[in-house]
Order: C-alpha cells, then sequence, then structure tokens
C-alpha cells in the first residue's frame, strides 16, 4: 500500500472522485501543512491555521501508479486558481501536492513542468508542491460526505457535476 495526500479545493469534490478509481483502498479527508495540531473544520474554515483541505489516498500501486493519481488530481480541479476553488475562497482550498517520499516530489513536479510547458491552461499553474509534515483526519461527519449527502445543495451545484463529469473521463479506470 501506498499514499498520496492532495489538496484540490473541497475534500468532498476529491474525495468522491479518488475513491472510484480502480486501485485505491481508501480516502480520507482531512487536513495538513498547517500550523495547529488536530485542527477542526471550523478552524481551518477561518483560514487562519495555514491548514489546506485535503484527501490522504491510500492505493496498491500494482494496480494504479502516481502518475495516474497526478493524472485525476490535474483533471479535477482548476489549478491555476490562487487559494480558491470556484465560489470556496480561502488557503484551505488551494492547490497543493504533499509529496511523501522523493519519487512522488519528482514525478509531481514533472507532471506540473508537462502541463506548463504544453500551455494547457491559459492562465499559470499555482499549485503547491511542498512536503507532508502533518495530516489530521477530518472529523467523521465528511467522510464519504457526497455518498451519504447527495440531496445537499453544494453536492447538487458544485460535486455531482465535477464527479459526473471524472466517472465519464476516467470511465475505463474506475472500479
Amino acid at each position: 500500500m501506498k499514499v498520496a495526500t492532495f489538496g484540490a479545493g473541497c475534500f468532498w469534490c476529491i474525495e468522491a472522485c479518488f475513491k472510484d478509481l480502480n486501485g485505491v483502498l481508501d480516502v480520507y479527508p482531512g487536513y495538513a501543512g498547517g500550523q495547529i495540531e488536530n485542527p477542526t473544520y471550523e478552524q481551518v474554515c477561518s483560514g487562519n491555521t495555514g491548514h489546506a483541505e485535503v484527501a490522504r489516498v491510500e492505493y496498491d500501486e500494482n494496480l494504479l501508479s502516481y502518475e495516474q493519481l497526478l493524472e485525476v488530481f490535474w483533471f479535477v480541479h482548476d489549478p491555476t486558481q490562487l487559494n480558491r476553488q470556484g465560489n470556496d475562497i480561502g488557503t484551505q482550498y488551494r492547490s497543493v501536492i504533499f509529496y511523501h517520499d522523493e519519487f512522488q516530489k519528482l514525478e509531481s513536479e514533472k507532471y506540473k513542468n508537462r502541463l506548463t510547458e504544453g500551455h494547457v491552461w491559459d492562465n499559470p499553474i499555482v499549485t503547491e508542491i511542498s512536503p507532508i509534515s502533518n495530516f489530521y483526519r477530518a472529523e467523521a461527519y465528511h467522510h464519504n460526505y457526497f455518498e451519504l449527502n447527495p440531496q445537499n445543495m453544494y453536492c447538487q451545484a458544485v460535486v455531482r457535476p465535477k464527479v459526473e463529469k471524472f466517472r465519464k473521463v476516467f470511465s475505463n479506470k474506475l472500479k
């Protein structure tokens, strides 16, 4: 089992996408990169803790490569938006890859450089690539949020369209 940690806006969106991939064993929404221990959702949402909302992905590298996870990461959000994703604004929604080892760092930088050189987006990529320094699981009610709360207005307006687009594009890689 390997572990990867990604921040791409609201963790409800990225958790729902990553957990559908063949080879993913589990996904945990949480907080990483901040200055206080065991922050609450409310503290992180204040924007004062330095944490990003993230998804920690546990995966079987025999079934799913880190590069394939990066492909999904870059697809499911806009990496050109600084400290935001759409209407979600604040440093907790920043685009960030928290690498766990030198391999992940190099692969992340290589992928980012390839996208930059290919001018995939009109605006510059602002994704941060940083070593993982801490990770705290989000409160239990955040786990499987989209699956358990499909009628929630945020899920209807933001999460569902993103997940449906993801499932269409990555249909050959789903469980």
